[in-house]
């Protein structure tokens, strides 16, 4: 099973490294999209350098939003399963082995990662706590964080989504079109 790893960066230089090393670390076949959403000549300069092997480049001439870099990754993606990855070290790419497993044992077509919010601030754990109490009642699930970046989704059915949103709006969008479509979140 081959895992396509979207990163979507903007200006984020000071973190790319690190991720991409925890990212190549995770023993599982990969393939790897970084989609430069217009950034910054720093971030240019290392992406470049760090464009070989598994790692792949795409890279938009102006910042069009993260929503456009996903998709512009999803346009490219050829594994068997998607996740999005963002370059800022908020998540760990060695969660990619349990989502995975998650994914094969239970011969899931979406699997979502849970946050640990409680050293966010109040504002943000309430909003996604709302957020996803209000995804709950409208579709009749019990996701716990309907915003998590860790979405490990079937790239065929991803595909299918045909999603429009051009900013961070597209974790929404995805989490309410696979819910339409009565696709079961693990």
């Amino acid at each position: 099973m081959l895992l396509t790893v979207i990163i979507p960066v903007y200006n984020e230089a000071s973190t790319l490294a690190e991720l991409l090393r925890r990212v190549h670390e995770v023993s599982v076949p990969k393939e790897v999209l970084v989609v430069d959403d217009g950034s910054d000549e720093a971030t240019k300069v290392l992406l470049e350098q760090s464009a070989s092997g598994d790692v792949v480049l795409i890279t938009h001439a102006r910042n069009m939003g993260q929503g456009t870099a996903i998709r512009t990754g999803l346009a490219h993606a050829k594994g068997d399963v998607v996740i999005i990855q963002d370059a800022d070290l908020e998540y760990y790419p060695s969660d990619y082995v349990a989502l995975l497993e998650t994914y094969k044992t239970k011969r899931a077509k979406t699997v979502y990662g849970v946050r640990d919010l409680s050293n966010r601030s109040a504002l943000m754990r309430w909003g996604n706590h709302g957020m996803t109490w209000i995804t709950n009642i409208l579709y009749g699930v019990r996701l716990h964080d309907m915003e998590t970046c860790y979405k490990l989704i079937d790239r065929e059915l991803m595909q299918s989504l045909n999603l429009e949103s051009r900013r961070f709006e597209i974790e929404a969008e995805i989490t309410a079109k696979l819910l339409r479509s009565g696709v079961r979140v693990y």
